[in-house]
């Protein structure tokens, strides 16, 4: 058996040699001084601190020396790599600086600029206004009714009481759906909410308390105070013993949720074919509180100095509309009320111009807001 080859020198080892270890950190010192990103950077520390990298290549050498030559091998290379790890951290620590004032310059932002250049958006006030007066009503036990938009002739004349040659029932007033072959379809588009009410009686057993909102249709031309295309909200309530008291202290508590605790309400007689008794429903004007009647040094456009506004129609549902809906009219009475949305809109906001309502300009919805 041969002795351990004490006489080993490691300088023989290439990869030992001072100088080729001397070569190797200069050229990583090289590669990380060259880098001009941190990516860069990135890829010069693999290729020189990795574990294929000439140094640590080198490193593994030194573990098949000989006792007594592994300690001046091991401290060159430790000694090089040294100063290898020392230049990398330097040198991110350079490049991070520099992104870091880059991103400063590159993603400031200007404060004096305006805030607001994108204008927060608002909903139509029809929208809000109808959705107010609906949870007036859901507040007192109400149920919120639906129905089609399109509609048949009986669910929006026959059943309300409306005669055949009544004037609502001539295309002066009433946009009709025209049927195959040119032939009279039967359907119409809704003039009022109150086929609503109709399909409510028919799916539900009384008691039945709706209220209805939605959008209408009539031929009226569009003007300062009319569109063909308008939102209406009615309510029907139907149960033993109801009164026209019990109605008018319905309509009271909606004015005065909307308009404020002291507004009133008073009923004028009128005619509809769906009620009997029949009322028109006036609020005290809630501009002027009825001080301008007879003053005329104080006049109110809002109420023309009347005192009163116009709201709506009611009354004590129809006998003969109950009895279309299979409504036993000796048991059960009812009342209903209507309005449409736009007039309450140009109350309660001094709206001159219902055109402005439909013509989709920001500028008039904006003001309104975002309520919800």
């Amino acid at each position: 058996m041969s002795a351990p080859n004490k006489s080993y020198d490691p300088v023989e080892v290439e990869a030992l040699k001072p100088e080729q270890i001397e070569r190797m950190r200069d050229e990583a010192l090289a590669a990380f001084a060259a880098a001009d990103s941190l990516d860069a950077l990135h890829e010069a520390k693999v290729a020189h601190t990795g574990p294929a990298s000439p140094l640590a290549l080198a490193n593994r050498e030194i573990g098949a020396l000989p006792p007594h030559a592994k300690a001046d091998a091991g401290k060159r290379v430790g000694m090089a790599r040294g100063a290898v790890n020392k230049a990398l951290a330097a040198r991110q620590s350079e490049l991070e600086a520099e992104r870091d004032a880059r991103v400063l310059v590159e993603e400031a932002v200007d404060v004096t600029l305006p805030y607001d250049r994108v204008p927060a958006g608002a909903r139509h006030p029809l929208t809000t206004m109808m959705e107010r007066v609906a949870d007036v009503f859901v507040s007192m036990g109400y149920e919120i009714a639906e129905g089609p938009e399109a509609e048949a002739e009986w669910f929006n004349f026959d059943a309300l009481n409306i005669a055949p040659d009544h004037p609502a029932r001539t295309m002066q007033d009433t946009f009709f759906v025209e049927g195959g072959k040119g032939e009279d379809s039967g359907v119409v588009l809704r003039t009022h909410t109150s086929p609503v009410q109709i399909r409510s009686l028919l799916d539900r057993e009384p008691p039945v308390y709706v209220v209805c909102p939605g959008r209408v249709y009539r031929t009226d031309e569009l003007d300062a105070t009319h569109t063909p295309v308008f939102h209406q909200i009615e309510l029907l309530a139907v149960d033993e013993g109801l009164t026209m008291a019990d109605l008018k202290g319905t309509l009271d508590h909606m004015v005065q949720s909307l308009f404020g605790a002291d507004m009133k309400t008073r009923l004028r007689p009128n005619y509809f074919p769906f009620t009997e008794p029949s009322a028109e429903m006036d609020m005290l004007c809630y501009v002027c509180k009825g001080t301008s009647v007879g003053d005329p040094d104080r006049p109110c456009r809002t109420c023309s100095s009347e005192g009163w506004i116009e709201l709506g129609g009611c009354g004590m549902v129809n006998p003969r509309v109950l009895t279309a809906c299979g409504v036993d009219p000796e048991k059960y009475s009812g009342f209903a009320f209507g309005f449409g949305i736009e007039r309450m809109l140009m109350f309660r906001h001094n709206v001159e111009d219902m055109r402005d309502m439909v013509e989709g300009d920001v500028r008039f919805t904006r003001p309104f807001g975002m309520e919800i």
